[in-house]
């Protein structure tokens, strides 16, 4: 009679917490953006017959219930907390690395190879048209090895890269991967994010000055100015754990001298940085006002050379190093522009040609490169 009344009052009390939840979420409004992890959430997908059968509608509602979850941040906290009891290696995606490192998780059965045959197609088909040079950044997992848990999985990128150099010519593909590896024990990659630092990205910019031709503009390591020292990033809020913030730091040098910033032919700026982003969560939007479609760049540098960047969120701390060396800069963004890309470039052709460059970090490539 007591263990029948111990599970019944188990039961209840189930129930009374489901019951509970189900009144929070039906009460409380859905949410279209999530300033901690910088995304918009799933809405709550509208009835369709087909896809209902395909079993489509279901697989959009359960994201739309995932992302609408009351106190949806509070619960990724205790999950996290749940993973580091039980010891695992990867929390939400993001392995628990050394010295404070967070480190997103890829692996080669999420990256499949018929993807990689297509990225890579793309990617001939737009260098071979405009002689184009290929900059893919290595993420942190192939540079920060050491700092990884034991026998943690990754992908390996330098395969990847490999096959981009027999796919495009190796006079075309800019080596990152060794520069960063050299130094990496500086702080090349943040600790909370998955982007390179401007650190990083000045090597970068090394190892792309050194395979064009260029000589490099003289920044100061020593003067690297920090305008943030509360940075919490993407992948910090995956796992949404108090942690110290890190800063963001930029070269003065190139704030020095005028620049003109049209922001998808409409908003006009006057500097490489927004200063509002600082007081939000999404700190890196700093860099060139966060992401957009189309960026239009004088530079203020008397340069008889145009560079085009068909890009991700990599070259938003990158291209700032690029102005000594360009006149204009454009630069598209393939998640958010939508047109004829060669039509495109083509657009900003001159009499003296125009310079092209792809720069993703691998991972981002896979993903996002199609046009």
């Amino acid at each position: 009679m007591k263990k029948d009344l111990n599970t019944y009052l188990t039961v209840g009390f189930l129930c009374a917490v489901w019951l509970a939840f189900t009144v929070a979420d039906f009460l409380t409004p859905d949410h279209f953006f999530s300033e901690n992890e910088n995304r918009v959430l799933a809405a709550k997908p509208k009835w369709d017959q087909e896809e209902v059968l395909s079993g489509a509608y279901m697989e959009a509602y359960e994201s739309y219930v995932t992302d609408q979850f009351v106190s949806r941040d509070r619960w990724i906290q205790i999950k996290t907390v749940g993973d580091i009891v039980l010891q695992k290696k990867s929390v939400n995606g993001v392995y628990l690395a050394k010295r404070g490192y967070l480190i997103e998780q890829h692996l080669a059965q999420d990256l499949s190879q018929e993807r990689v045959e297509g990225r890579l197609a793309l990617l001939k088909k737009l260098t071979e048209r405009y002689d184009a040079n290929v900059m893919l950044v290595p993420t942190a997992d192939n540079i920060l090895t050491d700092k990884l848990p034991a026998n943690a999985p990754y992908y390996q990128e330098g395969q990847l890269l490999e096959q981009v150099r027999e796919a495009v010519g190796e006079e075309r593909v800019i080596d990152t991967f060794s520069i960063l590896r050299e130094h990496r024990e500086e702080e090349i990659y943040y600790r909370t994010d998955h982007h390179w630092t401007t650190l990083g990205a000045y090597y970068g910019y090394l190892a792309w000055a050194e395979k064009v031709g260029k000589v490099s503009y003289p920044y100061r390591i020593a003067g690297l100015e920090t305008v943030s020292d509360t940075f919490l990033g993407t992948l910090h809020s995956k796992i949404n754990l108090p942690m110290k913030g890190e800063k963001i730091q930029i070269f003065p040098e190139t704030k020095k001298r005028a620049v003109t910033l049209t922001y998808d032919m409409q908003t006009a700026a006057d500097s490489w940085y927004e200063e509002k982003y600082l007081s939000g969560k999404n700190q890196y939007g700093y860099f060139l006002d966060d992401n957009h479609a189309l960026i239009e760049i004088d530079t203020g540098y008397i340069k008889p050379a145009s560079l085009f960047v068909v890009k991700d969120s990599y070259a938003n701390c990158f291209v700032p190093l690029l102005a000594p060396h360009y006149e204009n800069i454009y630069m598209v963004d393939l998640r958010y522009y939508h047109g004829d890309l060669f039509a495109l470039i083509d657009q900003y052709q001159t009499e003296r040609g125009i310079e092209v460059l792809v720069l993703y970090d691998c991972i981002h490539f896979l993903e996002d490169f199609q046009y």
